[in-house]
């Protein structure tokens, strides 16, 4: 199989390069240091580990890890067919990753955005080549979730589309293709509903516990709103929020200021140990 590139060693990268490598195929995983990157197969051996005991399959861990390369800085994957960006999202930093990537890939590497809100055609304009750009909306975690959003551009061209679908069909995905828009349809829904969750908690109508057991127990939600919050990430809820703020000038999706208070003091939730809840290592 084709050499894979993973941009990004986060939450979602980590997921996304685990799950390639349960499939098979070849991956470079790279971030901006070294301690990100070995944080990062710690992780996959420890989800490895988990995964038969979580309902999921048994895998090797040693097994998938060496098809795992890391390497500091984005030219490590100018080789790969395929590159999946996985960065924050914050504009500046998504600009800058991209361009990187522009420069170091070839005319014909496919270029994937996992991306949670920010549409498509605006990150393929830093491309040279933006009919190779198209989005893929994962969700969290990759390994476990087999539906994503498959989101062209303006200018993704039909090549480019069906190359990732066979990508995403490998990967066991059902891909459902939507228009770009910021935010898509699930986080257009989904962030409205946690950011007015967290306004809930704000304003002292009722406790995060209290809010998630109403939607788990009134909807038969298998997660409340919050507790996806500290799933996803709080920083990565505020950011989107942020993202449908700006495009769509509409007051609602005003982000709430507990969501930008936490975020400051470092309360991003599962990944940093405390959010809405706290969690032990």
């Amino acid at each position: 199989m084709s050499l894979i590139g993973v941009v990004g060693a986060g939450v979602m990268g980590v997921g996304v390069a685990q799950n390639l490598a349960q499939c098979g195929y070849e991956v470079v995983l790279v971030d901006k240091d070294e301690e990100t990157l070995d944080a990062a197969r710690a992780t996959i051996a420890r989800n490895c580990r988990m995964s038969a005991l979580m309902g999921g399959p048994a895998l090797d861990a040693d097994e998938i890890l060496a098809r795992i390369t890391t390497a500091v800085g984005v030219p490590a994957v100018a080789k790969a067919s395929v590159v999946i960006e996985n960065v924050t999202e914050n504009w500046e930093i998504k600009q800058q990753v991209h361009r990187e990537i522009d420069a170091a890939c070839g005319p014909d590497t496919v270029v994937v955005v996992n991306t949670s809100a920010i549409p498509i055609t605006r990150i393929a304009s830093l491309s040279s080549r933006p009919e190779r750009t198209v989005g893929v909306h994962f969700m969290n975690p990759v390994p476990a979730k087999p539906v994503v959003e498959l989101i062209p551009g303006v200018h993704t061209s039909p090549e480019t589309v069906r190359r990732t679908r066979e990508l995403l069909t490998a990967m066991g995905k059902k891909a459902v293709e939507v228009k770009d828009s910021a935010g898509f349809v699930s986080n257009r829904v989904l962030m409205l509903t946690v950011n007015e969750a967290a306004y809930l908690v704000y304003e002292g109508v009722a406790s995060a516990a209290d809010v998630d057991e109403v939607f788990r127990g009134c909807f038969g939600h298998p997660m409340g709103p919050l507790e996806t919050a500290d799933l996803i990430g709080v920083d990565t809820i505020l950011y989107s929020v942020e993202v449908l703020y700006e495009h769509y000038a509409d007051s609602k999706y005003r982000p709430c200021p507990l969501l930008k208070q936490m975020t400051d003091a470092g309360h991003h939730g599962r990944k940093s140990g405390r959010g809405f809840y706290t969690y032990d290592s």
